[in-house]
């Protein structure tokens, strides 16, 4: 488990902020409940548990800034 400030990446910055709305509304009409809150509970419980205390425990370098 991560704690402290995460490591930035570039690649993965690049992809989140050009992954398109066209794509998202595709995946929303394709896959039942996609984009929908709390679905990774269901989904993998594990993974959305672990996901949480990450969130919680680490901090973005860009967080620095706010």
């Amino acid at each position: 488990m991560k704690f402290g400030m995460r490591k930035p990446s570039i690649k993965k910055s690049f992809k989140a902020r050009t992954t398109g709305r066209a794509k998202r509304a595709v995946k929303k009409k394709v896959i039942p409940g996609y984009g929908k809150k709390g679905m990774g509970w269901l989904k993998d419980p594990k993974k959305a548990a672990y996901n949480k205390v990450y969130k919680k425990t680490s901090f973005s370098f860009w967080d620095l800034f706010k």
